[in-house]
Parts: structure tokens; sequence; C-alpha cells
């Protein structure tokens, strides 16, 4: 009986590594209360720009198994979508940036559901499921606790 494929350092702490620009975004709005606006712009420029990683993982995975259904591709575009959206909403005026970053903190916090709808890939392995689930989990809090800060006047 063989053991379980582990994570390899490399992609540990690379990934780690991945959650310093929102780290560093959370600690200048707690450190510099007046620049929470533009951390708020910077941390949800990051945000957006994972949620498109995360969708690109999605695609792959569905080009990987030549699905011909429409569906998984169609949901490996819409974490793109919704971070467009977000900055769009913000950077327009329409929305303020605690909103906005709310809405990308909901859709890094939910992400892992479309991990199960696409396919195995991420699933049958699981300390890659794990390491998947902690860092968009660390994302996501990070980045709704970015949103709340922001709200803060």
């Amino acid at each position: 009986m063989t053991s379980p494929p582990q994570v390899r350092t490399p992609p540990v702490a690379l990934g780690a590594a991945g959650l310093l620009p929102q780290i560093a975004c959370v600690m200048l709005a707690l450190i510099e209360p007046e620049t929470r606006g533009a951390a708020a712009i910077v941390g949800g420029g990051y945000a957006a720009l994972i949620l498109s990683f995360l969708g690109g993982l999605w695609w792959m995975q569905a080009l990987l198994r030549s699905d011909g259904r429409w569906w998984p591709y169609l949901l490996a575009v819409a974490p793109s979508l919704v971070g467009w959206a977000a900055l769009l909403l913000v950077i327009g005026g329409a929305t303020p940036p605690a909103a906005g970053l709310m809405m990308l903190a909901l859709a890094l916090l939910s992400s892992p559901l479309g991990d199960r709808e696409i396919g195995p890939l991420l699933r049958s392995v699981p300390a890659w499921r794990q390491l998947r689930l902690t860092l968009s989990g660390g994302l996501g809090a990070l980045t709704l606790l970015l949103a709340l800060l922001s709200g803060r006047s």
C-alpha cells in the first residue's frame, strides 16, 4: 500500500508567500488609517487577481478531462468576472471599497465549492485540497478583514 502524495515544500512556501500582499494591505490599514482607501483598492486588485488564477485552475481541469460540456468553462470564467465586477463597481464609484472587498472575500471563501463541481483533481489528493482550502480561506479572511477596516472612518 502506498502513501498518498504529499505537497512539496515549494508550493507550500510560495502559496504562503502569496498571502503576503494581503497581509501588507491589512497591516497598512491598521498602522496608517489614512491609507485605508488605497490599501482597499490594492488589496481588492490582488484578491481579484487571485480569483482569476483560481478560475484558471478550473479551466485547466476541464481541459485535461477533455470536457465537452459548457458549464465547467462558464464556472471557470466566473471568478474573473466577479473580480472584474467588484473592481469596476468600486472604481466607478457605484459602491464603497468595503462592499467590493466583501464581494471578493465571499467569492474567495466560496471558491472551494467550485473545486467540488469542476472535478476530482484537487479532491483526489487530500494534502493538495488542504493547501487549497488554507490558502483560499486565508486570503478570503484577510480580504474580509480589509473590508471591515476600510469601512471604518
